[in-house]
């Protein structure tokens, strides 16, 4: 780990309570193993991320975080509690919302539908409704009866988080947010994850447009063969050039 990661205090650097953890969590495909000892934290209220080449590991740690590959060894803990291995619905049940890579929002569903078929009311001072997504994202109020087949992929990936936002979340999870989208749509992406995260939201992201992530996140975290090798914050990671051209390719 970078001297600068080590300066910061370890994953829940900064005192505010942690929200998920991950500790020592080893796990893979079969007898490939994937992720050696991952940990990091997601603080109540923060944004963070997980940044790093293709085939590093950061998809395989959302997704042992979801309960859809079963780990090896370590711990996944929601709100202090150990979920490791749950299977993916009660992890939504207990309140942590997925955007998946590849967006996989029903292609022979409406917007509509899409957006209420995994709806979950929570008991929250603005819970996500269907007229709070259609404010957040204008463009799926005009194409409500239309398909997800039926969507550019900019508004395919704006549905994928409206419905992740209809479970009303504490924490956002997504998986290449902003992956293979048009820089205008990208714009009002982040934008709207702003305003997320202005009320309240944690959120957990995998992104390869690290620019924006420095305005919009709190925390970072490089992932290098399956483990974390660089943390901090978003003016550490702006200042260190070298741990960008060593695990970024930038």
């Amino acid at each position: 780990m970078s001297t600068a990661a080590a300066s910061m205090g370890g994953p829940a650097a900064g005192g505010a309570a942690s929200l998920l953890e991950v500790a020592g969590l080893d796990a893979g495909y079969g007898a490939s193993q994937v992720l050696f000892g991952m940990s990091f934290a997601v603080q109540a209220g923060r944004c963070s991320t997980l940044l790093g080449r293709n085939g590093m590991g950061k998809s395989t740690t959302i997704k042992t975080v979801m309960g859809l590959i079963k780990p090896m060894r370590g711990e996944v803990r929601w709100k202090g509690k150990p979920v490791q291995a749950q299977p993916p619905y009660v992890m939504a049940r207990a309140g942590i919302g997925l955007v998946p890579e590849g967006r996989q929002i029903f292609p022979n569903l409406t917007v509509r539908e899409n957006l209420v078929a995994t709806a979950i009311q929570r008991k929250t001072a603005t819970p996500w409704t269907l007229q709070r997504v259609h404010k957040l994202f204008p463009r799926l109020a005009e194409r409500s009866s239309n398909f997800g087949n039926q969507l550019s992929g900019g508004e395919q990936q704006m549905l994928a988080i409206g419905r992740a936002l209809m479970t009303n979340p504490a924490l956002l999870i997504l998986d290449e947010a902003t992956e293979g989208l048009s820089p205008l749509i990208r714009q009002e992406i982040w934008a709207a994850l702003a305003r997320v995260k202005s009320e309240g939201t944690s959120i957990l992201i995998v992104d390869k447009n690290i620019a924006p992530l420095l305005v919009l996140a709190d925390r970072h975290h490089i992932i290098e063969k399956g483990r974390v090798v660089w943390q901090g914050d978003s003016q550490a990671l702006r200042n260190d050039r070298a741990a960008w051209s060593r695990y970024l390719g930038a």
